[in-house]
């Protein structure tokens, strides 16, 4: 949790993320900006947001994680425990549409991604996004980050920042697609795969979202009635698009 200062400053940023959750006031101009710069095809309705990141939360990233702590030999509740420790903020946005930069930025830091494509394409809603997440990673490698002893001691892999920043400065300067930097357990797992093809990239996490229902009681039957992923929403194909996405 770090010194006071910094315990505090933790618990005021959570306490902001909590009071702008949900406000479309902030979150709409960020997603227009994404639509002009081709990341998204057309932006999901609030409900179908709330219902989208639900989905991928079930479906997608917790058993995808947990799965892969397994692995590792790690304690899936205990490392979000960690998580929550470092950074509370980061673990109540599923979609990032409501988090701050360097919320993000964190986030992509702390954990070994199935796929960071989704949170770096995120990242453009910001003029600056792509390029502090190349300072940070930068920083962390270098020690000077000034959350490198929490991240570094919360992190799954001790590689993974290395790896990070060569695939970050690649995405910034590529126009054609290259191979993701895919965790190892959805390259063995053709399900994650799957689930890693629908919501590992922005623009197809977001066609998925706008599939879903759009009225409340049509996502309520979603949640009642869809116990597993359905497989006739999900992404048939990589597809080329702008930014390569």
């Amino acid at each position: 949790m770090g010194d006071r200062p910094t315990r505090r400053r933790k618990l005021l940023n959570l306490a902001l993320a909590l009071r702008n959750y949900g406000d479309e006031r902030q979150v709409l101009p960020r997603l227009q900006r994404l639509k002009e710069l081709g990341w998204v095809d057309e932006i999901p309705t609030r409900i179908q947001r709330m219902l989208g990141a639900i989905d991928m939360m079930r479906f997608f990233i917790v058993p995808c994680a947990a799965d892969y702590y397994r692995s590792k030999g790690i304690n899936f509740y205990f490392h979000t425990l960690l998580r929550f420790l470092d950074d509370p903020a980061s673990l109540i946005d599923p979609t990032g549409f409501n988090s701050a930069r360097d919320t993000i930025i964190g986030h992509v830091l702390q954990v070994v991604h199935a796929n960071p494509d989704y949170d770096l394409q995120l990242l453009d809603s910001f003029p600056d996004g792509l390029h502090a997440m190349e300072e940070q990673v930068v920083a962390i490698l270098a020690g000077s980050h000034p959350r490198a002893a929490s991240i570094l001691a919360t992190v799954e892999d001790p590689e993974y920042h290395g790896r990070l920043l060569e695939y970050v400065r690649e995405f910034r300067r590529r126009q054609t697609r290259t191979a993701s930097l895919l965790r190892e357990n959805i390259l063995g797992d053709d399900r994650f795969r799957v689930l890693e093809r629908t919501f590992g990239e922005l623009p197809r996490a977001m066609r998925y979202f706008s599939k879903l229902p759009k009225s409340p009681l049509g996502a309520a039957r979603h949640l009642l009635s869809v116990r597993e992923f359905p497989l006739h929403l999900a992404e048939a194909a990589y597809t080329a698009g702008p930014g390569a996405a």
